[in-house]
């Protein structure tokens, strides 16, 4: 039987390239935090504060260590989340959960392989990613395009779409220090097209192996870095020819490795993690 939620809650605060997070263990049984708990959890002034709140539980497939789920800053569930997939691996190694340089690990949406690659890196298998308007899900568009119109007010988006588990936009920017990521982002997560909302990247492709990005992501706002954002938008790119399969993805908190090979080949992502402290915190 499941546990409820204690009054004091053990956690591990941690970052992959500056997407920061709040680890829970629960693989006690104990039953994660209500939505609204979750929020307050999340808060950058009355409680811990983080991108997203990530409860490590039993594992779902056989041969999995664990699995996790997440649950946004405003309390909402995601799907994925590729950052978060890194700090949960370097969580279990330092738990010896685990002492296997390659094991597995299960999301909400599928099991992923992971590597340790040493000094705090992981390489993360990401899946394949999905095209197909339905399964983004994009409404209004019958099959796939290389870039998506969408007028918004006044104005007409171009953007690439992409479900990484997660959906995605990606909108190419000539300069992504003025790309208008606290406007375009919010519209998009609230148009019509989108409805499960979406995450939204602006990226400026800097030579054929860089791209730089920033994600406004569903139920946070703007991070530092999204895993999930930084596939997104390096397999847009890469189907467009204007990536190489091998490329480095910079945000503003750190930098991603993102390989993929082409259709039907699986997303590696790779990059750092950090431990930042532990604590207790009242219910």
């Amino acid at each position: 039987m499941s546990k409820a939620v204690e009054s004091v809650l053990r956690f591990s605060k941690m970052h992959g390239a500056g997407n920061d997070f709040v680890v829970l263990d629960l693989r006690d049984g104990t039953v994660p935090p209500a939505p609204a708990l979750a929020a307050r959890l999340a808060d950058r002034h009355a409680g811990v504060g983080c991108d997203q709140i990530l409860t490590i539980e039993a594992p779902k497939a056989e041969g999995s260590v664990a699995s996790y789920r997440i649950w946004n800053a405003d309390g909402s569930s995601s799907q994925q989340c590729g950052n978060g997939a890194r700090c949960v691996a370097a969580w279990l190694v330092r738990d010896g959960a685990t002492t296997a340089k390659a094991f597995a690990i299960d999301s909400p949406v599928a099991t992923h392989a992971v590597e340790d690659l040493g000094d705090g890196r992981f390489a993360v298998a990401m899946g394949q990613p999905e095209f197909e308007p339905a399964q983004i899900p994009l409404i209004g568009f019958a099959h796939p395009r290389d870039e998506y119109l969408l007028p918004l007010q006044g104005e007409t988006v171009r953007f690439g779409a992409v479900s990484m588990g997660n959906p995605h936009a990606v909108i190419e920017v000539g300069l992504v220090d003025a790309a208008p990521v606290e406007r375009l982002g919010p519209l998009l997560q609230q148009h019509a097209s989108f409805p499960d909302s979406v995450n939204v990247s602006f990226a400026q492709v800097v030579d054929p192996g860089h791209v730089r990005l920033r994600v406004y992501e569903r139920g946070v706002g703007e991070t530092l870095a999204c895993g999930s954002g930084a596939c997104a938008a390096a397999v847009v790119l890469m189907q467009r020819g204007r990536l190489q399969r091998d490329a480095r993805v910079s945000l503003p908190g750190g930098e991603l490795r993102i390989q993929w090979g082409g259709a039907g080949e699986q997303i590696v992502m790779s990059g750092p993690t950090a431990f930042v402290f532990e604590g207790e915190w009242n219910v």
